[in-house]
C-alpha cells in the first residue's frame, strides 16, 4: 500500500486536511472524498475523487 512516511504528508486538496487509507483509496474525513490509488500512486485530483457513501 502506501508508505507511512507519504501518507503522513497528503491532504485533500479542497479541505486541506490529512487523508485516511480506505480499500483502494485515499478517504478525506471531512467532505468524504475518495481518492484513487493507481499502480501504488495516489491521484490526489479533485476530478478524480469520488464522494463516499459511508
Amino acid at each position: 500500500m502506501i508508505d507511512q512516511e507519504l501518507l503522513d504528508i497528503l491532504v485533500c486538496p479542497e479541505c486541506k486536511i490529512s487523508v485516511v487509507p480506505k480499500g483502494q483509496a485515499l478517504k478525506c474525513p471531512r467532505c468524504r472524498r475518495l481518492f484513487p490509488i493507481k499502480d501504488n500512486i495516489p491521484i490526489m485530483l479533485l476530478d478524480e475523487a469520488t464522494i463516499d457513501s459511508d
